[in-house]
């Protein structure tokens, strides 16, 4: 079976570090070959309350894409995000790109468009996989990044994620040597 380079972008407001710890426990089972980016604290943005976590997964992976979402949907679901009562986001996952496809699987869009309108997607995106082409845009992420002019609160906040600090400490201080 033939794997699928993916990448997907995590976010949560309510009990942040939970639901992301979770959900990277959870995709670890997924993929092969899971790196992540820093993670960084967002404004809401299209959405009223309390400020986000966000980072950016990459993996590998032989689920077809409607499989993978699925799963990614029972993942937000185990960590409250459809529960009637919830207040907050707990855990949205997001598949950005999955391998080369564009256009629409199942109502699912991609490469996902949020990608070149959201810095919290992009710049975790350029730190991940800087030398990687955006299917459409045909530019890689670290130069979109660097063409982009978001005006979006976001800054990159301490993380860690089995023992790892997922966000360096040269880049949350960016006057620390490294």
């Amino acid at each position: 079976m033939s794997m699928i380079s993916v990448l997907l972008g995590l976010g949560s407001n309510v009990e942040r570090e939970k639901h992301l710890v979770a959900a990277l426990d959870e995709l670890a089972g997924i993929f092969t070959d899971m790196r992540c980016s820093a993670v960084f604290e967002s404004l809401a943005v299209g959405y009223k309350g309390d400020n986000f976590y966000n980072l950016v997964v990459a993996g590998l992976t032989s689920l077809p894409v409607l499989e993978l979402d699925r799963r990614l949907k029972l993942i937000e679901a185990d960590n409250g995000r459809y529960a009637p009562d919830r207040r907050g986001l707990p855990l949205d996952i997001d598949i950005l790109v999955y391998g080369d496809q564009v256009g629409s699987f199942g109502g699912l869009v991609l490469p996902r468009p949020e990608i070149l309108k959201n810095a919290f997607v992009l710049w975790p995106l350029a730190l991940l996989v800087p030398q990687l082409e955006h299917p459409l845009a045909k530019m890689n992420f670290a130069d979109l990044w660097q063409a982009a002019r978001f005006d979006q609160g976001l800054w990159p906040v301490p993380f860690q994620w089995q023992g790892m600090a997922l966000t360096p400490q040269s880049l949350i201080d960016p006057d620390t040597p490294v």
